[in-house]
């Protein structure tokens, strides 16, 4: 049956296993759904591979077992072109807003990269911009400046930003507010829910912070000791 949705089902991911190792388990047999418009919140101890779930989800790495589903259909059996969709309709935004940027490229340029890659008009690349930076709340003024002349909070909105773009239906937010000071958390984490509200845009949300989870998340999940408990 077709599902509109995103879905681990009994993954498991172990790192350096072979003929004289059983390798690390980093965790095992994780399953839990998310559908467009919902928050999954995934917590837990520090150290517990919940970043590591996150790539998994992705697909920027793959599971030793188990399987990623993705409108009902297999990563691991999908074609180029429908693997390649799927990259771009679900993302993933870590921790650092400063490593997403070129540090001697101006703000500007890399937005336009951006819609370069995608192959949006160049005679588009000005309302596309504007459109992008009032979702996140921000003026033009900053595509003048370089990623060090900014804010972390500026940073991750931008980060953000430049995620929508490419018009995901599912995002992977990796502890996207740590890094911040609380005021600028608040204002980062309500910008998401508008977001998300706006677009119907489907979130993981990695984080250690219980406040930001019980706002965030419909439904959480507590990863711990390699197991995965859903919590209400």
């Amino acid at each position: 049956m077709f599902s509109i949705s995103l879905r681990a089902d009994s993954i498991s991911k172990i790192y350096g296993a072979g003929l004289l190792s059983k390798g690390r388990c980093i965790f095992q047999n994780v399953s839990f759904e998310i559908r467009p418009g919902e928050t999954f919140g995934l917590t837990g101890p520090s150290g517990e591979g919940k970043s590591t779930l996150g790539r998994v989800i992705a697909g920027v790495e793959k599971p030793t077992y188990g399987t990623v589903y993705y409108e009902g259909s297999s990563l691991s059996e999908m074609k180029k072109t429908k693997y390649m969709a799927f990259r771009r309709k679900v993302q993933i935004m870590f921790q650092d807003p400063t490593g997403a940027f070129n540090p001697r490229k101006k703000i500007g340029s890399s937005v336009f990269d951006v819609l370069k890659l995608l192959k949006i008009p160049i005679i588009d690349h000005a309302s596309k911009t504007k459109e992008m930076l009032i979702t996140i709340g921000l003026s033009e003024e900053v595509l003048s400046r370089y990623p060090s002349q900014l804010s972390g909070g500026q940073l991750q909105r931008l980060a953000i930003g430049r995620i929508l773009l490419l018009e995901p239906e599912y995002i992977i937010l990796d502890e996207p507010t740590s890094a911040l000071d609380v005021s600028v958390q608040a204002q980062v984490l309500h910008m998401l829910k508008n977001v998300q509200t706006e677009k119907n845009i489907g979130y993981i949300l990695i984080s250690h912070d219980q406040a930001v989870i019980r706002f965030m998340s419909d439904t959480c999940g507590l990863l711990e000791s390699g197991q995965l408990r859903i919590i209400e």
